[in-house]
């Protein structure tokens, strides 16, 4: 059997910080027009929400406001679980990674969950009181683009689904 670190590929390919921005114009200016990381993506919701996919170099930075988050959690979980930082990692297979790290001692929050945006998603509560999501990507960038509410707010008027 061959170990992760084994591996000619990286298990984890990207990794996304996702922050819940109780003011979230505030903190979308700050951090994509003052601190100057580019806008990936931009997601909105019923009820308001709202969520932004910065660009920081080789992870992200996802600003959700509370609205968001808890669309989120009802997509991919059913019920609210998510503490206000949660730790998001693209992996190349959801399953088998869920898997290996529910081996390695994570709890499972929720299994992997085909989500409205085209990617599988589990949560699992991880060592040092981490609540983290893995999520593949089921499509490509430019497929997603056509999903309801997949785009970026410079690229739309409005959008109206999506996050991570």
């Amino acid at each position: 059997m061959t170990s992760p670190t084994d591996s000619p590929t990286p298990i984890v390919r990207q990794l996304r910080l996702v922050v819940e921005a109780e003011d979230y114009e505030a903190a979308v200016a700050f951090y994509r027009d003052q601190l100057g990381l580019r806008e990936e993506a931009a997601f909105s919701g019923g009820d308001g929400a709202e969520v932004m996919i910065l660009d920081a170099g080789r992870a992200t930075l996802e600003i959700a406001n509370p609205a968001q988050k808890r669309m989120i959690d009802d997509v991919e979980v059913g019920r609210q679980v998510a503490p206000r930082i949660r730790v998001a990692f693209e992996v190349d297979d959801s399953v088998a990674a869920t898997d290996r790290l529910l081996a390695a001692g994570a709890t499972q929050v929720a299994p992997p969950t085909v989500t409205p945006w085209q990617s599988l998603n589990s949560r699992l509560d991880a060592p040092a009181d981490l609540h983290i999501t893995l999520f593949q990507e089921l499509v490509g960038q430019e497929e997603r683009e056509t999903l309801d509410g997949f785009g970026t707010s410079a690229g739309s008027e409005e959008v109206t689904d999506g996050g991570r």
